[in-house]
Formats: C-alpha cells, sequence, structure tokens
C-alpha cells in the first residue's frame, strides 16, 4: 500500500517506521515546511495518507487530501467542534473517506468496551458518581484529550444521570492550576493534567460511601497508537466514508 505522512513529529516517524516494517510504501512526507507538496504527484499516488497534526491545522490537511481524492485517516483532536458537520458532508455528499479516532491504540478499544459496559450496568447502581481523569505531556495543547472526550460521551449516552461532561480540575504545564471536580449531579467532571512527558493515562472512576471502582488505560510509549494507524490505514484501503475504531475493532 502506498501511505503518505501529514506530520512528521514522533508520531510521524513511529507511524513510517511501522508501516515500512509491514511492506508498505511511503510515497510521500508533509510537514510545515512544504505543504505545497499536497499538490505534488506522489501525494495524488497515494492509498491513504495518515494525519497526526494539531487542531488548527486538521481539517485544512483533510480538504487538501480530499482535493486529491486520497483517503485520510486522522489522529488530530480538537477540531470537531468547529467542522465536525463540514468533515461529515464531505464524507457522505462529497465521497470522500476520513478514519478518525481520538486514539488507535488496540488497548485503548478494548478500555472503551469495557468503559461502555461499565456505564450501562451503573444505571443500576446510583450511590455511585463518577468522574474522569486524563493526565499527557506538557506539549499536549487540547484539554481535555479527545480521547477523555470521546470516554465521556459514551459514559452520557449509556448512564441515565448524567447529560454532558464538564472541565473538572485542571493542571497545567506551566504549574498552574484551576477547577474543581465538584459539579452538577448531572454533569461528569474530567480533571486534565500535563506532566513531564507522560505518553496518555486515562482514568474512571466510579466512587460511593462504601467503595471507589476505577478502570485505567495507561500507555506506556506511542507505538500502540502508531501500529493502530497503520491498521486503521491497512483497513481504510478498502473502505469508504466516515470510519472509526468501532469499525475495524469490533466487540
Amino acid at each position: 500500500m502506498k501511505i503518505a505522512l501529514i506530520g512528521y513529529g514522533k508520531m510521524g516517524h513511529m507511524i513510517e517506521q511501522i508501516a515500512r516494517d509491514r511492506g508498505h510504501e511511503i510515497v510521500s512526507i508533509i510537514d510545515v515546511d512544504n505543504i505545497e507538496d499536497f499538490d505534488s504527484p506522489a501525494f495524488a499516488s497515494a492509498d491513504v495518507a495518515i494525519e497526526f497534526t494539531n487542531p488548527t491545522a486538521a481539517f485544512g490537511n483533510y480538504q487538501r487530501a480530499f482535493a486529491h481524492n486520497v483517503k485520510v485517516v486522522s489522529g488530530s483532536t480538537g477540531w470537531m467542534q468547529d467542522h465536525k458537520a463540514d468533515v461529515e458532508k464531505m464524507c457522505s455528499e462529497g465521497g470522500q473517506t476520513l478514519f478518525w479516532a481520538s486514539n488507535f491504540s488496540i488497548g485503548v478499544a478494548i478500555f472503551s468496551a469495557v468503559n461502555r459496559y461499565l456505564a450501562k450496568i451503573m444505571n443500576g447502581f446510583p450511590q455511585y458518581d463518577v468522574e474522569m481523569e486524563e493526565v499527557h505531556h506538557v506539549h499536549k495543547l487540547d484539554a481535555p484529550s479527545g480521547t477523555a472526550i470521546t470516554l465521556a460521551e459514551d459514559i452520557i449516552d449509556r448512564l441515565d444521570r448524567k447529560d454532558k461532561w464538564i472541565k473538572g480540575f485542571q493542571h497545567a504545564a506551566d504549574g498552574t492550576e484551576s477547577g474543581s471536580n465538584k459539579v452538577a449531579p448531572d454533569e461528569l467532571p474530567i480533571a486534565s493534567i500535563r506532566r513531564d512527558e507522560v505518553p496518555g493515562i486515562h482514568s474512571i472512576s466510579y466512587d460511593s460511601e462504601a467503595d471507589k471502582i476505577t478502570i485505567t488505560h495507561d500507555a506506556h510509549s506511542r507505538k500502540g497508537f502508531a501500529l493502530g494507524a497503520v491498521l486503521a490505514a491497512e483497513y481504510t484501503k478498502d473502505h469508504s466514508g466516515l470510519l472509526t475504531t468501532s469499525d475495524l475493532f469490533r466487540f
């Protein structure tokens, strides 16, 4: 398979290595200093582009890739609030393909399935209140993380007593702290902590007077994310439309 890389930071380098190890060809690498290569024959020849950039660049990258009918796999977060409807229209009416996930880790896919099941059964146990915490490296720009938001939305869809998520306690990269996990009964707080070079930790806790239940996913490195992105690209090559991890991993 021919793969283009959009974004060539730590994730891009790791994706490149795994893709080559799995027998794929990297035909184009685009970063901030060569945006004009979107219009190159090499980029247009790609079966799939794998995009890991940032909230401000992601949507424009999708548009540039779609202009050449190149399918996109993306792990960029923070863009959906402004552009979700636009992307859905491009895929449903414009015939384009985007496989988007807030997290491509196989472990997170399993963790997410456990989270959905736990939220559903907790409807029968109103004495437990739920809150979330995510911890990431100091370079991560968005808070809460895209993964945390996805997990929270899965809880809200299944736990009747929660209507929305809200930012809880915040510990910023510069050490400043703000916010609180004390929220209204129908709100789900997400605490966000930026610390050192942590790849990503997500915890969901159900607390009662009697005890506390916590489930946690702790990423040891970015390798799991990179492998999942390449697996998603392999899937996307033969599928179309707006895709996500529930299409790739069927639990």
